[in-house]
């Protein structure tokens, strides 16, 4: 079922703002929605408002065509994955799965039945008999993932479930959870801080800054056409770069950016460019394009390809290359008219430039 949210407001007694405010969002049935945004901006607030564990101060939850907005969690049809895993240790693998449906007073035979299907998902049925103390990171979060999903909840809420997993094993269960949420075809929620993982896993992706909505839409649409500078920053790390534009050259602090094309939309003598990392060329780029020049001041080692750290005119760029470079190389980088972005002097996208 689709799950939505209508001007919802939540502000703590006393506190001078509120935690968000005026919120409207859509997430898709069956799919995943991913909520975005660096630390204290109200994602997880928001979650627990959606599982009924906090009450927004104002507005309505909506899951399908049901107002839940004051309904108690255990009748909402929720199931929500902790960043702890939240497991009784003293528990086996089993009971902690089998837990919320005894809470609900099933039988013995239909617990036994959804606890070893819920465990076939998660591939948890070799480790039914161990206790949590003898299972890994991984595990231990399948677990909690199988325990969420065994009663079949109509809406899936997961608040950072990998952000206390390492690097190798993060990557492999993102791709298992993307599989998992296709098999069961819960309504998934979904917060993290992780950019990564929101651009990997989204359907419906929602970025926020300080209890607002900055942008919401397909993950492709807004990683291509960030609504402001917090976007490009936030998903992608784009480069920014303030300049002066003046008859004939654009200027950025003491090193000139050559624009070959001016672009098609009106802009202010004073605008924001972006362009991401792996957009950059050094050799020569026909057409249209925007020309930097750059002093070299470390290369990151990436695999097939070198993460270098650049300085122009003070500010600090980044590329991603096949090239050997060296420190205090001064090069020219070259970026595509099309895959440059424009933004106003307020950090607002201008619609239409290329």
């Amino acid at each position: 079922m689709p799950v939505a949210v209508r001007n919802l407001t939540k502000h703590w007694p006393g506190a001078e703002r509120p935690v968000f405010s005026s919120l409207d969002i859509d997430c898709p049935a069956g799919g995943i929605t991913i909520i975005v945004g660096p630390s204290g901006c109200g994602k997880t607030t928001l979650l627990r408002c959606l599982s009924g564990l906090e009450t927004p101060t104002s507005g309505s939850i909506l899951f399908g065509k049901q107002d839940v907005t004051q309904v108690d969690s255990q009748h909402r049809g929720v199931a929500m994955v902790f960043q702890n895993y939240a497991l009784y240790p003293t528990k086996t693998v089993f009971e902690n799965i089998a837990f919320p449906l005894r809470m609900a007073r099933l039988d013995a035979q239909s617990i036994r039945t959804r606890v070893r299907a819920a465990a076939a998902l998660t591939r948890m049925e070799p480790y039914l008999d161990r206790y949590p103390a003898q299972l890994s990171g991984g595990q231990r979060q399948r677990v909690g993932i199988a325990r969420a999903i065994v009663r079949g909840p109509a809406v899936l809420l997961m608040d950072e479930p990998l952000s206390n997993l390492d690097t190798k094993l993060r990557i492999e269960m993102r791709a298992e959870l993307g599989a998992l949420q296709r098999q069961i075809g819960s309504t998934t929620v979904y917060v993290t801080h992780d950019q990564t993982e929101a651009l990997a896993l989204a359907d419906h992706l929602i970025v926020m800054r300080d209890g607002r909505i900055e942008q919401q839409g397909a993950p492709e649409d807004i990683f291509t056409s960030p609504a402001n500078t917090f976007v490009a920053d936030f998903l992608g790390s784009m480069n920014l770069v303030d300049v002066t534009r003046s008859e004939d050259r654009v200027f950025v602090t003491s090193g000139a950016v050559r624009l070959d094309g001016l672009p098609k939309a009106p802009l202010s003598p004073m605008f924001r460019l972006g362009f991401r990392a792996e957009d950059v060329q050094l050799g020569p780029v026909d057409g249209e394009k925007a020309t930097l020049p750059v002093t070299v001041r470390r290369s990151e080692l990436m695999g097939s390809e070198r993460l270098v750290h650049m300085e122009c005119g003070g500010l600090a760029l980044r590329a991603r290359l096949k090239e050997v470079v060296r420190p205090d190389d001064r090069l020219e980088l070259h970026i595509p008219a099309g895959a440059l972005h424009y933004f106003d002097e307020t950090g607002k996208r201008v619609a239409g430039a290329v």
